[in-house]
């Protein structure tokens, strides 16, 4: 990294934030940027530079600090989400890909892909790594559970879900699948905990559906075979899911169709279909559960979807070959 580009790890493009402001984070898989959109304006708003190969991104529960995994580094970063300022970095055990906070803020869960695998566990108060756990496979993606009891762990070499214990840091049971493990979103209970898991697989357009209580693979949904206007991307046709904050409605990508699939829930019956561009990746939802951004990381861009209207409604230009994002309320 030159010292110029350190010298501009973030600059601001509009106005000062308003109390409360929500803000979508763009990563870039190919570059060293991740871009942040305001969702009023559907606008790039501030610009975070010098993370060589960022991937993943999530949010203290207090909406202050953004922490990114960095590849070429093989690191974790802590920003400022008003300033885009870094506040600090923690050394991973390994080259990371995604992560997740824990509930209460306490701890990062950081995937590491490289061999043997490993869920890096990072103190956010001193950015100390404290723990590695050890998996069957490098992982991918990790997810804390709506109740914070427990971290997922999926693998797409170990073709296994390891849930964790989020307490203990203790492995609590593993699925495994015929195929690899990626994107997973979660459906909440009644009482708060997990009820049904949505896992994507390497080689499937579509999504495998389990019982977290029981344990069990349940079922498998093949998203519709129309419109084919795209082909399966390194083995994931179907790469990026999420249930909306509200709980109605599952929301799944889709790289042969070219957008997004909507499912009502719970009774997983499709409900409509949205094109938004080139090899759809990631998404994210305001917290109103009105509008997803998809990253498109075959156009460098991110399409605002209206879930009601299912209709796109914003192409934002962001970085090269945009993939993971995440959604954060600035205090």
């Amino acid at each position: 990294m030159t010292a110029l580009r350190s010298a501009k790890l973030a600059f601001l493009i509009s106005v000062p934030l308003m109390a409360g402001s929500v803000r979508i984070y763009q990563t870039s898989s190919a570059g060293d940027d991740v871009h942040v959109i305001d969702p009023v304006t559907n606008k790039v708003v501030l610009k975070i530079t010098g993370i060589e190969v960022p991937h993943g991104v999530g949010f203290s529960p207090d909406g202050t600090k953004a922490y990114i995994t960095c590849e070429a580094e093989s690191s974790l970063w802590s920003t400022d989400t008003k300033t885009g300022k870094v506040l600090g970095k923690a050394p991973l055990s390994g080259h990371p890909n995604n992560m997740s906070v824990s509930k209460d803020g306490k701890y990062v869960f950081a995937a590491i892909v490289a061999a043997p695998g490993a869920v890096d566990v990072i103190d956010t108060a001193t950015m100390k790594k404290i723990k590695s756990i050890a998996t069957k496979g490098g992982v991918h993606n990790t997810y804390v559970t709506p109740d914070g009891k427990y971290v997922l762990a999926g693998s797409i070499v170990g073709k296994v879900l390891t849930v964790i214990d989020a307490q203990t840091f203790q492995i609590a049971w593993e699925l495994p699948f015929d195929q690899g493990v990626r994107p997973i979103t979660m459906e909440k209970a009644a009482d708060g905990s997990t009820s049904r898991l949505f896992v994507q697989l390497s080689n499937f357009h579509g999504f495998a559906v389990v019982n977290f209580k029981t344990h069990e693979i349940v079922s498998r949904v093949t998203l519709p075979e129309m419109p084919v206007v795209g082909k399966a991307e390194a083995g994931a046709p179907s790469h990026g899911i999420g249930v909306t904050p509200d709980g109605k409605t599952l929301v799944v990508n889709s790289s042969i169709a070219g957008g997004v699939f909507l499912y009502s829930l719970p009774d997983l019956k499709v409900a409509g279909y949205v094109p938004t561009g080139k090899v759809p990746d990631w998404l994210t939802f305001t917290p109103d559960s009105k509008t997803v951004y998809v990253a498109n990381s075959g156009t460098n861009s991110v399409s605002a979807v209206d879930i009601a209207s299912k209709k796109e409604v914003a192409k934002i230009p962001v970085g090269e070959v945009p993939k993971r994002n995440g959604t954060v309320v600035i205090p």
